[in-house]
């Protein structure tokens, strides 16, 4: 969980001016930021923020376990941020197979290749963060939620399947596959692919479909289980021989190597809400939260005869 929401909650408890306006900067660009990550439009961004956060005032006095803060926070944005996505109800839903995610024989040279010339080539800079924020918002959204929450926004497996009504095992699939697609869309940028291209991959609809992946049963089973292998979700017995197979495996190592970039690229991106709307939101809110707070000793007062 992202320590700005365990610092909101501490600092709400101090019901003083400066420690709520805090607190509240807080929220905004926990928002904000997870609004630009699902749906990438900052108007939008700005509106959910403004409504979510208005709403959020009668329940934040309420709430003192940042858990439950960050379960409330997350699914009311995300329920915001889906009614006002800019895309069609009636677009077909995206599913991101496996089969097609994992790497083939070429691929895998290639990534071989580029670890023997230089280790750090496929490291993405900082100035290169919109693209990946754009390869982000390629990923088909039922994926892309559980990509933001889990990596982005550091929130854990049962975290996420309360606020999106999912099984956890359903949770950890969605997880990996949004991994193997950023993995790969990101690599296509490194490789100077022209972003248009990075659509998202599905059926019949392909000009081209990908040459079957041609490695042994044991790495298939590697490449599907590697979120688990990464998070240290897996049985110690399971653990030991997927590690014995990887050392063993230097197209294994290459490509996990590759996985785990692109996570941490994940992990490491930062969106900031516009400082110029920030502040005047923010004043509002927090004369208000006080306001609000003082509301029941009124009218308790104004009930005496």
């Amino acid at each position: 969980m992202r320590p700005e929401l365990i610092e909101a909650v501490r600092l709400l408890r101090s019901n003083d001016r400066e420690s709520v306006s805090e607190a509240i900067s807080l929220l905004q660009n926990t928002v904000y930021a997870f609004s630009m990550k699902v749906c990438g439009h900052p108007e939008d961004a700005e509106d959910t923020m403004q409504d979510v956060l208005v709403r959020s005032l009668p329940h934040l006095a309420k709430i003192s376990d940042p858990r439950a803060l960050a379960v409330w926070l997350y699914t009311v944005t995300r329920n915001r941020c889906w009614r006002i996505r800019r895309k069609s109800v009636h677009a077909p839903k995206q599913t991101l197979s496996l089969e097609e995610l994992m790497p083939d024989e070429m691929e895998l040279s290639s990534l071989l290749q580029d670890v023997a010339a230089n280790p750090e080539s496929r490291v993405l800079l900082d100035e290169q963060n919109q693209l990946l924020h754009k390869v982000i918002l390629s990923v088909p959204p039922e994926y892309r939620l559980v990509l933001v929450l889990h990596d982005i926004e550091d929130l854990d497996t049962e975290q996420i399947a309360e606020i999106l009504g999912l099984l956890p095992g359903t949770v950890r699939v969605r997880l990996h596959r949004a991994r193997l697609y950023v993995r790969r869309a990101m690599s296509q940028i490194v490789e100077k692919t022209p972003l248009r291209q990075l659509a998202p991959m599905r059926g019949p609809k392909r000009a081209h479909k990908r040459p079957a992946t041609r490695r042994p049963q044991q790495c298939r089973e590697i490449f599907a289980n590697l979120s688990e292998y990464l998070d240290g979700r897996m049985e110690a017995r399971s653990c030991q021989e997927m590690r014995r197979h990887i050392e063993a495996c230097p197209a294994c190592i290459a490509f996990i190597r590759d996985l785990r970039l692109a996570i941490d690229r994940c992990r490491e991106l930062n969106i900031t809400c516009d400082p110029e709307i920030a502040p005047r939101l923010r004043t509002l809110l927090t004369t208000e939260y006080l306001r609000m707070l003082s509301l029941p000793v009124r009218q308790k007062s104004s009930a005496i005869p």
